[in-house]
């Protein structure tokens, strides 16, 4: 392998690691990696207390992996759609330009 391939996996083994180490033991309840819906939900209801949601979720899974699962699901299914649109644009070019 390369000089500059090493130098690459072990850039992005560090930009993995490093956030990792920073909030290592710190959990949801310090308000890490815990998202932007709760968030939100709490300034509403830190600004206005007697706030009432417009309407409540059709559907809440039981638990929250199977939460963290539909979410990458859904994030792999939009991965997948948008390769597949490169890669077909990306053909397509190389054939014209073959002709």
């Amino acid at each position: 392998m390369e000089t500059k391939h090493i130098l690459m996996i072990l850039g992005v083994i560090i930009l993995i690691i490093i956030p990792l180490l920073i909030y290592a033991g710190k959990g949801e309840e310090e308000g890490y990696f815990g998202g932007a819906d709760g968030e939100a939900e709490e300034a509403i209801i830190e600004m206005n207390p007697n706030y009432e949601p417009w309407f409540s979720p059709v559907w809440e899974p039981p638990s929250g992996e199977i939460e963290s699962f539909l979410f990458a699901l859904q994030a792999a299914i939009g991965a997948i759609i948008i390769g597949y649109f490169i890669g077909y644009n990306k053909a397509r070019i190389e054939l014209k330009s073959q002709s």
